[in-house]
């Protein structure tokens, strides 16, 4: 009989099995999106383009990510980052405040495609009214 592999922290041992059941959902990821998404409006709103693309970044990895634990949601992922997150670099890199906005907005929209097509109508993206996190600095002079 095969062992199965363990996995030692400092305080416990664990099944490879248990460290997987350990890890965030498609919900926990996908709130994780959602607010990086958000701040990365407010953060170009702002002026402050650099905290936007970090947000932007910080959206594309947890996407990678949820690809890799998800693999059925793969081909949206990478459609998803090819054909509407990278108009929104584009326009970030670029400093084109309309250019962003439609982008953003079409990012937006695509979202509640995939919030539909996977069964989750009822998750609907909107521009946000309210930066998730309020006490950064989104202004110009920040970045």
């Amino acid at each position: 009989m095969i062992e199965s592999i363990r996995v030692r922290t400092r305080h416990t041992e664990l099944s490879l099995e248990e460290v997987a059941g350990l890890m965030p959902g498609t919900g926990e990821v996908m709130a994780g999106v959602s607010h990086c998404f958000a701040m990365c409006w407010h953060s170009a709103r702002g002026g402050n383009l650099q905290l936007a693309n970090y947000y932007l970044n910080r959206t594309r990895n947890l996407l990678r990510g949820l690809a890799i634990t998800r693999p059925k949601y793969a081909d949206q992922i990478r459609e998803y980052e090819v054909g509407f997150l990278e108009p929104v670099y584009q326009a970030l890199r670029d400093g084109d405040q309309d250019a962003f906005a439609l982008a953003y907005d079409r990012a937006t929209d695509q979202a509640n495609v995939y919030h539909v097509d996977t069964g989750h109508p009822f998750i609907r993206w909107a521009r946000p009214s309210e930066p998730p996190e309020k006490g950064l600095d989104l202004s110009a002079s920040a970045g």
